[in-house]
């Protein structure tokens, strides 16, 4: 590992001028978990280090103005075991559980998750369901974008070299909401997802028929994607095998996976399509 200066901010402000005067030399450390590895094989030389770990503004949960905002310092054990993201937005709260080990949930941070723009993060698909923003701010002023806009490819964001992720917010799920998140992976903990899928939906008031889907699916393309068609289809369609099939069906088609050493195109396709099926099974009814 070269070397390096150090810096640690106490306040966003601090951060944001320590950022700004580095033109383009300084990486943000957040929890350290892809950084330092990074690092330490040679592919990340940074000149400084800005920690943010002392930055209490980045950090924390809560709801206000009917948003639910998380700092972008929240760590994903946080986030997993927060009550509130439990009741208001369950399959997030699923999606952090299952990220890596106890001990990475207990250093990883939502930002780092974002910023790595990995296509298998497992806090990315949730985010898409849920209409999600993130908070970008430099120290001219912030700016808001969208999430599924935030990633342009592998490794890559619209994040500006003198911008960082400051909070994500979104608005909470009614209760009445169905969502979930599932994966597949080589095992059942401490892989990589071979392909994701995360899922909200709105029944209408006699529970019969979808009002509302909005369906991500994460490892399937260069990044996070929405299956729009499967959404289109399942709108207005009963709780029933059949159309529950054919949705499937369609995100299988949708998903648009490269074959790798962990896994292959076909493979990909066909559990992606069967992770909807697992979901919803319970929900369906006779046809």
């Amino acid at each position: 590992m070269r070397d390096f200066e150090y810096l640690a901010p106490s306040t966003l402000v601090e951060a944001l001028q320590l950022l700004s005067q580095a033109a383009g030399q300084a990486r943000l450390l957040a929890g350290g978990t892809d950084l330092l590895v990074r690092m330490k094989d040679g592919t990340v030389n940074p000149g400084q280090i800005i920690d943010l770990r002392q930055v209490a503004e980045l950090r924390g949960i809560r709801e206000e103005g009917g948003m639910i905002w998380i700092g972008a310092m929240t760590r994903h054990s946080e986030v997993a075991s927060s009550p509130l993201i439990q009741a208001k937005a369950p399959l997030f709260s699923e999606a952090c559980r299952l990220i890596g080990s106890w001990q990475i949930r207990n250093l990883g941070t939502l930002a780092g998750n974002l910023v790595n723009a990995s296509p298998a993060a497992d806090s990315v698909p949730p985010l898409f369901t849920l209409d999600a923003e993130v908070i970008l701010a430099n120290h001219r002023g912030e700016r808001t974008v969208p999430v599924a806009l935030f990633a342009e490819g592998p490794g890559r964001t619209c994040l500006g070299k003198d911008e960082l992720l400051t909070s994500i917010r979104f608005q909470p799920l009614p209760e009445t909401a169905v969502s979930f998140f599932l994966r597949a992976g080589q095992r059942r903990a401490l892989a990589i997802s071979k392909t994701s899928l995360a899922f909200t939906g709105i029944l209408d008031d006699r529970h019969s028929t979808w009002k509302e889907v909005r369906i991500a699916l994460g490892a399937v393309a260069p990044t996070v994607i929405r299956a729009h068609r499967a959404e289109t289809y399942l709108v207005g369609k009963p709780l029933s095998r059949k159309a529950l099939e054919e949705a499937a069906a369609i995100v299988s088609e949708e998903a648009k996976p490269i074959a790798d050493v962990r896994s292959t195109i076909e493979y990909r396709r066909l559990v992606t399509g069967n992770l909807l099926i697992q979901g919803l099974w319970p929900l369906m009814k006779e046809d």
